[in-house]
């Protein structure tokens, strides 16, 4: 991955609203990157001062090693989960 698409990724990531989830896939869209699992890249590598604990999976889940602590920052920001899913149609971030 190039630098410039790095720094777009963090760029998007960064810019979802506290209170609102992204997918992934949309940030991958928005950014231009080839596919989802750049985003999860990027996360992994360079997403500690990132709001991570806003991107879910496409059908709403955090992930497993994750969703405790995510579930918990969400709620934190008024997102609320049915179990371990949240519900995109109510929380999800639109450019």
């Amino acid at each position: 991955m190039d630098e410039q698409l790095h720094e777009r990724v963090r760029d998007v990531i960064a810019s979802v609203p506290p209170g609102r989830v992204a997918t992934y896939g949309d940030i991958a869209a928005i950014a231009g990157a080839s596919t989802p699992r750049l985003v999860g890249r990027v996360l992994r590598e360079d997403g500690h001062d990132l709001p991570w604990h806003r991107i879910l999976r496409a059908d709403g889940t955090p992930a497993p090693h994750l969703a405790h602590r995510q579930l918990e920052l969400l709620r934190a920001e008024g997102v609320l989960a049915d179990g371990q899913k949240v519900d995109l149609r109510a929380y999800r971030w639109r450019v």
